[in-house]
This record gives structure tokens, C-alpha cells and sequence, in this order.
């Protein structure tokens, strides 16, 4: 799929409307259109990354903005200290849908494990 095709790189470019929650350096966080609970984000790098599979060691200090914006989302959104959820779906079998990197964060109730 090309980056002109791609839904998360038109919401990005602001192409598109989406709840905007957070931004950082190469980081875009938005409230998921069909939470899965009660608070339901999606952190994305605002680089075209189709799968976690496709990451490279380049792409090392990106890990380390995600977490620290999740922390800092987790905080705001008073998910601590009862806890929340990073989730990444890799492929279709793992349930991706849109073939740009995101992870989604969730919290608010009890999640439940295994996952699915």
C-alpha cells in the first residue's frame, strides 16, 4: 500500500479528522474510532512502517519514544496505578487491519488473558 493510501499517514498529514490525544518527535497518539475499552489509543510513528516486521535496528530509539509516550498517555488518561495494556498485531493473522505500525494502548477495566 502506498504512504498516499494509507489511512494513518492521511491522519497524520491532517488529511483526515481523528481525535488527536498526543505528539511527539515522529509520533502521532489518537483515540481508536472502535475502542475496545474504555480508553482505546493508537500510537503510531509518523514514518510509513507497514508491519513490526518491517522495523530495523534504525528504528531502535523509536521503541523508546513509544513506551515513554504510552507512560505519559497512561498517566494522563489515569490508568495508573491499576495498569493498562500495550498491544502490537503483526500481519493478518495477528489481526491487523491497517498496514501502518501502531500500537494501541488500553486500560480502564480488568483485560483479560490470554488476550485472544
Amino acid at each position: 500500500m502506498s504512504q498516499a493510501a494509507c489511512l494513518f499517514c492521511r491522519i497524520i498529514t491532517r488529511q483526515v479528522p481523528a481525535e488527536i490525544v498526543g505528539e511527539t518527535e515522529g509520533l502521532l497518539a489518537i483515540k481508536d474510532n472502535n475502542p475496545q475499552a474504555p480508553t482505546h489509543l493508537l500510537i503510531m510513528p509518523t514514518e510509513h512502517i507497514p508491519t513490526l516486521a518491517d522495523t530495523t535496528e534504525q528504528h531502535a530509539s523509536l521503541w523508546g519514544r513509544i513506551v515513554q509516550l504510552a507512560n505519559r498517555l497512561a498517566q494522563h488518561h489515569r490508568l495508573l496505578p491499576e495498569g493498562y495494556r500495550l498491544v502490537i498485531n503483526c500481519g493478518p493473522n495477528a489481526g491487523q487491519s491497517v498496514w501502518h505500525l501502531h500500537v494501541h494502548l488500553l486500560g480502564g477495566r480488568p483485560l483479560q488473558w490470554p488476550p485472544g
